[in-house]
């Protein structure tokens, strides 16, 4: 079944995208306001798009029409914030944070979250998270009520235990067990079932190509 993005609204538009589009990584992004104000709140509209520069990019939606959420609102004002990726034991936490809290309740104190200092960025990052990325703002693209958030990724923390061989930066990534976003506005998936599928080389591929070619002369 075709459907046109012309010819429906918006908000459909958005449900076939996050019913289709998935599993997303989750953005668990630490923010704060210029009076140091701490937010924290999970986004699913993100992911890696650089290795060098190192850039990350999230979406993020308008609290309501015309009032961007205070994340995209603190990024904006202060060109800081750190992004941590959620673990199987950070999903209770991660959906408190989600709340649609007033601005001036703490997020990370509401999930009982703890927090430990960044290095490059004044935000800190939670503990709790096998992986934080402290990240500084490059740019916001407006997308009518969202905002296209780029962030150039300054430093990362990896818990000691996941780092495999740090003189290799080898990480043991099924290990980090990191939660997916998929539909509707409860579901999860976990990254444990796993299968290992190697990239083909090119003259790999040609010598494949070749020796079936050669094997279908020979049948005729």
């Amino acid at each position: 079944m075709l459907f046109d993005f012309k010819e429906i609204p918006g908000k459909e538009c958005y449900k076939l995208l996050v019913s289709t589009v998935t599993p997303r990584p989750i953005a668990w992004v630490v923010s704060q306001d210029a009076k140091g104000l701490l937010n924290a709140a999970p986004f699913s509209f993100f992911n890696v798009f650089s290795g060098d520069p190192a850039v990350v990019a999230i979406g993020i939606g308008n609290r309501k029409p015309g009032q961007a959420k205070d994340s995209r609102a603190n990024i904006r004002e202060t060109g800081e914030f750190v992004v941590n990726l959620v673990a199987e034991s950070n999903a209770e936490a991660m959906n408190i944070t989600g709340i649609e809290f007033d601005s001036s309740v703490d997020e990370l104190e509401q999930a009982g979250l703890t927090v430990a200092p960044s290095v490059r960025v004044k935000p800190p990052r939670i503990a709790e998270s096998p992986v934080a990325m402290e990240c500084e703002l490059m740019q916001i693209v407006d997308l009518g009520e969202s905002g296209l958030v780029l962030g150039r990724v300054l430093a990362m923390h990896v818990r000691d235990e996941f780092v495999l061989d740090a003189a290799k930066y080898y990480i043991d990534t099924p290990g980090l067990k990191l939660l997916g976003r998929m539909h509707g506005r409860g579901w999860y998936a976990r990254t444990s079932d796993l299968f290992d599928m190697p990239r083909i080389p090119v003259s790999e591929w040609k010598m494949k190509t070749a020796a079936s070619g050669s094997a279908v002369k020979s049948s005729r």
